[in-house]
């Protein structure tokens, strides 16, 4: 049978079959033996050396691209093997008849050109091996094939040569970063014919390896699938391309096929035997539990979650009837997504972290931080298990502890170790070597630790530098990407928070609309903070209870305070302090029991507020002296304006009753902590909150005598007051 020039017999029964292309290859072989050492520089040889292996694996490319790689290695050779191939496809059949012929007599002699047993010894001999074993219609067939091969090679037009002679001084420059690497790409791979076995395995191995370390190198979802269901199309029963098909379909979302082609890849695994011959008796056991498993994380991704359970049940019983701890640690971790899914699934995971404790799976750190663990114990925890990943060297690892690192320090709100460990994330060389020049960068860990990377720069204000990640997250983690989801809810939140400072409701309001898309509870939270903000109190009181319901059900306690937060805010604002104390009182007691000092510093901050409103400002300012240290060590350039502005409006309010000097005293240092405050509010461009420390500034210069000092401040106020809408909530009790 022959199929584009590919004279092929059945796939199981041989692993190579000859092409046009092998044979213009074999011509490149058979000139590179004819040379002799004097002809060719030793750094040519060395270049035309390491072209050799890509050449052999890849697939089949055209004759000018092949034409191309060999001048930019060996420009002299370039010109022999177009001459020979020339010669050969103008000439007659008996040309090609003995071009083979004589490929025998590279083994001949005491010193033959190639030794047997070498990489290109084996092609040769497959190659001779394969043509012997044509017929005469297929050796006519594919001689054809050579003469048609060799014609599109030739049909390139003139101009283009000049523009290769100018260009080639730079393509020289390029070819080791670019060429000699040779990751398959959709022109070479859409001239192609059905691959051999050889190059097949090589194809699925380099196209999965960059699904996994660097998908915007791989072919687009299209084209892999087309490649793929061509070597489908000769061999069904291929399971590494059924599962190669079921990671690409993931990258587009298509559950049917996904589901169809997993399915089909553990069926085809154990019809053909390839994992009892590898694993002995147990390996078709080992197939099944790993078929549950890969399927429960299948109905896990698309949100089937009850599906999924199901799934998973059935992996673990088969995983503890084979006592494999590699498959229930496995399976732990997919409990623990599960039970972050769903609520009714969170007794399993306890059930299961129990169990597991014996085997001191790093897993459970997570579970553990939001339980409320110290950060002492949550470090001492991963350090035992980052001494395995760096003694046997497992990279992958070592990067999901340090991405679980910056997302447990920024869970207890310290900031600052947050950032040292992202860093050291983006800093660490892989220590895994990785073919065709991938860098292991592009996973889940990475995409985490950027995506923190570029919240924690937003809070402090630096906008611009959480573009620049955002940008590079972007190009890195293109959106139909497995973790493109990552940074698209950072993008969307940071959007948020710039049109909520800005005072932008109409904008943060559309922006609430993604946020739910990617994350339902966020986008419920935000949407009440924008009713909240346009003073529809009672809308937003309806949605933050139901909130707090849902949350309180699946054990979201970060959520839980902050919606706490909110609901004691409506009360204040609705001139209902005394209404907020038990709520605040509620959320500070959450806040330490699980230790997020982020959120314990905003409930005092609320709480001091709350007592300023009551009228006990000296409590309220001795308060604040508690949790000041902790904001302005770590907190968002926001919270540091808000605490600042608080201290200041205590200061002023405890001073009422005194003594005239004192009192100027304390309204000077009142000044002072206003101007701090302004100057945070302006990082963020805050307009609304630096317009209320404006007004309340012109007020203190007022009182203080000093005209030109509130006449700056008045005006000031004025332009902010025009630009910006006003909801009719006094000035002086925002925060």
């Amino acid at each position: 049978m022959m199929t584009n020039g590919v004279v092929h017999a059945n796939v199981f029964g041989i692993k190579d079959w000859v092409t046009p292309y092998k044979i213009a290859v074999l011509v490149l072989l058979n000139e590179m033996g004819r040379t002799g050492e004097g002809a060719v520089s030793l750094m040519e040889r060395r270049r035309l050396n390491q072209l050799l292996l890509p050449l052999l694996q890849g697939p089949d490319i055209t004759l000018s691209k092949l034409y191309k790689l060999i001048e930019e290695s060996c420009p002299q050779l370039a010109n022999s093997v177009q001459i020979r191939i020339k010669l050969m496809a103008e000439g007659e059949l008996k040309d090609m008849e003995q071009f083979f012929d004589d490929l025998s007599d590279s083994f001949s002699g005491t010193e033959p050109e190639v030794h047997k047993t070498s990489v290109v010894g084996l092609f040769l001999r497959h190659m001779i091996l394969a043509y012997s074993k044509l017929s005469f219609s297929q050796v006519f067939k594919l001689y054809t094939a050579l003469q048609q091969y060799f014609q599109n090679g030739e049909k390139k037009p003139v101009e283009d040569a000049d523009m290769e002679l100018a260009s080639r001084e730079e393509s020289e420059r390029k070819m080791e970063k670019e060429e000699l690497d040779v990751s398959i790409r959709e022109e070479e791979v859409s001239c192609s014919g059905p691959l051999s076995q050889k190059q097949a395995e090589f194809f699925l191995s380099q196209q999965a390896s960059l699904l996994k370390n660097d998908e915007t190198k791989a072919l687009t979802p299209a084209s892999l699938q087309k490649e793929l269901n061509n070597l489908l199309k000769f061999n069904p029963d291929f399971a590494e391309a059924h599962y190669l098909s079921y990671l690409n379909n993931l990258r587009v979302q298509d559950v049917f096929s996904s589901t169809h082609s997993l399915l089909h890849y553990f069926d085809r695994l154990i019809l053909t035997g390839a994992e009892s011959k590898s694993n002995g008796e147990e390996g078709y056991g080992r197939s099944l539990r790993y078929a549950a498993l890969n399927l429960a994380a299948l109905h896990c991704r698309f949100g089937h979650y009850q599906q999924a359970e199901l799934a998973l049940q059935e992996a673990i019983r088969i995983a503890q009837e084979s006592n494999d701890h590699v498959c229930l640690q496995h399976c732990l971790s997919w409990l623990y997504v599960l039970g972050q899914k769903r609520s009714d699934s969170y007794v399993l995971l306890e059930h299961s972290v129990k169990k597991a404790v014996h085997f001191g799976l790093p897993s459970l750190v997570q579970q553990r931080a939001f339980a409320g663990k110290t950060a002492n114990k949550l470090m001492d925890a991963l350090k035992d298990s980052d001494l395995l990943h760096w003694k046997h060297s497992l990279s992958e690892l070592i990067d999901i502890s340090i991405a679980q690192k910056t997302a447990i320090w920024r869970l207890y709100g310290r900031s600052t170790m947050a950032l040292q460990q992202a860093q050291l994330l983006l800093s660490m060389n892989s220590l895994e070597s990785v073919n065709a020049g991938v860098q292991q960068n592009n996973t889940e860990s990475f995409a985490v630790a950027l995506g923190h990377l570029a919240e924690l720069h937003a809070e402090q204000g630096c906008f611009a530098a959480a573009s620049e990640v955002l940008k590079h997250l972007k190009e890195r983690f293109p959106p139909n990407s497995q973790h493109a989801q990552l940074w698209m809810l950072c993008d969307q939140k940071i959007q948020f928070d710039r049109a909520m400072n800005d005072g932008k409701y109409h904008l943060a309001d559309s922006v609430v609309t993604g946020i739910t898309a990617l994350n339902s509870i966020e986008g419920v939270y935000r949407k009440a903070i924008v009713l909240q903000a346009q003073n529809q109190m009672s809308e937003a009181h309806k949605l933050l209870q139901k909130l707090l319901t849902h949350c309180q059900k699946i054990r979201n306690t970060e959520m839980v305070i902050s919606v706490l937060l909110s609901v004691a805010e409506l009360y204040w604002r609705s001139s209902s302090p005394t209404i907020a104390l038990p709520v605040l009182l509620q959320a500070l007691a959450l806040s330490k029991e699980y230790r997020l000092q982020h959120l314990a510093s905003e409930t005092v901050l609320n709480l001091a507020f709350a007592q300023l409103i009551l009228g006990i400002p000296e409590q309220a300012l001795s308060l604040l002296h508690m949790a000041i240290e902790p904001i302005l060590a770590d907190g968002a350039v926001l919270d540091k304006g808000r605490a600042m502005f608080l201290v200041a409006k205590c200061q002023v309010a405890s001073a009422a009753s005194y003594e005239p000097l004192k009192k100027a005293a304390v309204l000077e240092a009142a000044i002072e902590n206003l101007n701090e405050a302004k100057n945070y509010f302006a990082k963020v461009d805050c307009k609304e909150q630096i317009r209320d420390v404006v007004y309340f500034q012109a007020r203190l210069y007022h009182t203080l005598g000093k005209t030109q000092e509130r006449n700056r401040c008045a005006m000031l106020f004025r332009q902010l007051h025009q630009d910006l809408p006003f909801h009719g909530v006094p000035l002086i009790n925002l925060l």
